[in-house]
């Protein structure tokens, strides 16, 4: 009989690209003035880390509804991330450039945690007419 492959949160696609919005949120955050350091960069901060450990929680949960709700926590904290580089940008701490960049990498990660949520809505639903 053969084993079953093991699987960790690490392998999915909506934790990888959220893990790369949190790098370059860091990096963002990183290069704000030094009155922002406790104000807006801890907030992106904890945005971003929001972003991947909402999935990674999710994931170790038992019922398909607890992961969906954690997911949908990730999703809201992408938006924030989102709220926060357009106060970057507003504020000309960002250049267009990287507004848009990091936007778009947002908008790509949301859209694949949308597919991951779609996705464990129907295994739940197939689960139940079993």
């Amino acid at each position: 009989m053969e084993e079953k492959k093991r699987h960790h949160f690490r392998e999915l696609l909506c934790w990888q690209k959220a893990r790369e919005v949190r790098r370059v949120i860091y990096q963002i955050s990183e290069t704000l003035p030094d009155f922002e350091k406790y104000a807006l960069a801890n907030q992106m901060r904890r945005a971003a880390v929001s972003v991947t450990a909402n999935i990674a929680e999710g994931y170790g949960r038992y019922h398909y509804q607890e992961n969906i709700q954690y997911c949908r926590q990730s999703r809201a904290s992408l938006y924030e991330c989102e709220d926060h580089l357009i106060t970057c940008l507003d504020e000309e701490y960002i250049n267009k450039q990287t507004y848009e960049d990091t936007l778009s990498m947002i908008i790509e990660t949301r859209k694949i945690i949308d597919g991951y949520i779609k996705y464990l809505h129907r295994i739940a639903q197939d689960e139940r007419k079993k």
